[in-house]
């Protein structure tokens, strides 16, 4: 098996150096095993190399080095272009060498890219599958690592000038990302890869860009999960993922704000679904709102076509930012076996930055079960952020965490890239035992078949 193979330690980065020191992208967000993929890439050394990192557990190296390449003379290529029109940033290199992944598992990855001058930088890329029957799918999110994108100056919340008024109104996939070049996949996505994989369940790779497109990865499977930061989805991915729920697939989300925009793909330069198009606030200047209104890119519960996101995730995003304690109220939820936890105990920090709750009038899909339900201050107001358990007729089990930081408290105290926000080993154990007992349950197949069922408690919770 692919886990049993040895795994390699160096796979993290050495210095970034400066933006331009090396950097580059790929000409698809994802591609299926053997097939080529074009890679774009600048630099101000002599040459560079490239190795492909698979990340797993790897009997705790938590990566392997799939493919290396030799050296390739270096370039710095020109500044990014700039449509004016929706202020979309394009590098629009031309590529700088084509990668063969004949013999690539399936799987997420990280290409380093790797400069003369010692400077290193990410690539991320999944390998996807085609098939997902009897597996658990996990559903990467380069639509929001897009969106959150500031290379070249602009993203969709700030342009150039750090404003929001001079944002882009659509991002491109036609660039490489900012920092490290995978800050987004590193710390809201890796660890639960690596966890899923030290499990040994059968597992599946996409991307919600593949899905959208085509969701036969998601026909039979026995469990989605959508990980720690999942906010932008176009209609097509949410129908394609509501259907599997209803088919009796499991649905895990395992963070905060899923599915909160509306968004639409559109072709790039050179390829079909390289843009990401998101008005926002501006969405009456969207060129669909007075004929496609369903298609309009704003929050999914907003004007001209308002769908909140709970019908699917059984909870609603509420505030940014907070930090507060996950307080456990059904210490005696399945989800919870083995993890010591009682009612009332509370883990530090775990809640935040952005959160969700059960919102009493916003439509569900049937009766929750809120087996987490913490108090917490956001912007002044008094609040709470809510776990949830929910199944439907077709005996799926859905989950929500009701916080962006649940992936992040796989790794909490560990120093991993730096990111805990002060949660401890203790978190750790109740996130990570949680986390196990879900995966595992949901990998045997729909889950109100064989786990007990939510015992409806919203009005006792909240009295309405």
């Amino acid at each position: 098996m692919e886990q049993d193979a040895p795994g390699t330690a160096d796979w993290l980065l050495a210095s970034t150096g400066s933006p331009d020191a090396v950097t580059g992208y790929p000409d698809r967000v994802s591609v299926t095993p053997g097939e080529e993929f074009g890679l774009h890439v600048s630099t101000t050394a002599a040459a560079f190399r490239v190795s492909a990192f698979r990340i797993g557990w790897y009997g705790g190296r938590q990566a392997r080095r799939i493919w290396a390449s030799g050296r390739i003379p270096g370039r710095a290529r020109p500044a990014p272009r700039l449509l004016p029109a929706t202020r979309t940033v394009r590098a629009d290199w031309p590529v700088t060498l084509p990668v063969d992944t004949a013999g690539w598992p399936e799987g997420a990855y990280l290409l380093r890219l790797e400069a003369d001058s010692g400077h290193q930088r990410y690539v991320p890329l999944i390998v996807r599958s085609t098939a997902g029957a009897g597996r658990t799918v996990l559903l990467h999110a380069p639509a929001t690592w897009q969106a959150y994108n500031r290379w070249g100056g602009s993203s969709l919340y700030n342009g150039a000038s750090g404003a929001y008024a001079t944002r882009s109104l659509a991002v491109s996939f036609d660039r490489p990302y900012d920092g490290t070049g995978a800050e987004k996949f590193l710390v809201y996505e890796r660890a639960l890869v690596v966890l899923a994989e030290r499990l040994g369940i059968p597992l599946a790779y996409t991307t919600g860009v593949d899905v959208h497109r085509d969701p036969g990865v998601l026909r039979g499977a026995h469990a989605v999960v959508c990980l720690g930061h999942d906010e932008y989805w176009t209609p097509e991915q949410r129908a394609h993922v509501t259907a599997a729920r209803d088919a009796g697939t499991n649905i895990a989300f395992l963070g905060a704000n899923t599915c909160f925009r509306r968004v639409r793909l559109e072709a790039g330069e050179a390829a079909d679904d390289r843009t990401v198009v998101c008005y926002k606030s501006s969405y009456r200047a969207d060129p669909c709102y007075d004929s496609h209104p369903a298609l309009v890119t704003t929050d999914y519960r907003l004007a001209p076509a308002p769908d909140p996101e709970s019908s699917l995730t059984g909870v609603l995003y509420e505030g940014y930012p907070v930090d507060a304690p996950y307080v456990v109220r059904a210490a005696d939820h399945w989800l919870y076996d083995g993890t010591g936890a009682r009612s009332g105990d509370a883990f530090a920090h775990l809640v935040g930055v952005e959160y969700d709750r059960i919102t009493p009038g916003a439509p569900t899909p049937g009766p929750l079960e809120i087996i987490a339900h913490s108090p917490l201050v956001c912007g002044g107001r008094l609040s709470h952020s809510d776990s949830a358990y929910y199944t439907t007729s077709g005996g799926a089990g859905v989950f929500a965490t009701g916080t962006m930081r649940w992936v992040e408290g796989l790794v909490a105290g560990t120093g991993t890239l730096g990111r805990d926000h002060g949660m401890d080993a203790r978190t750790r154990a109740l996130v990570t035992r949680t986390t196990e007992n879900l995966l595992r349950t949901f990998a045997t197949g729909p889950a109100a078949r064989h786990a007990p069922p939510p015992r409806a408690n919203v009005r006792a919770v909240y009295g309405t």
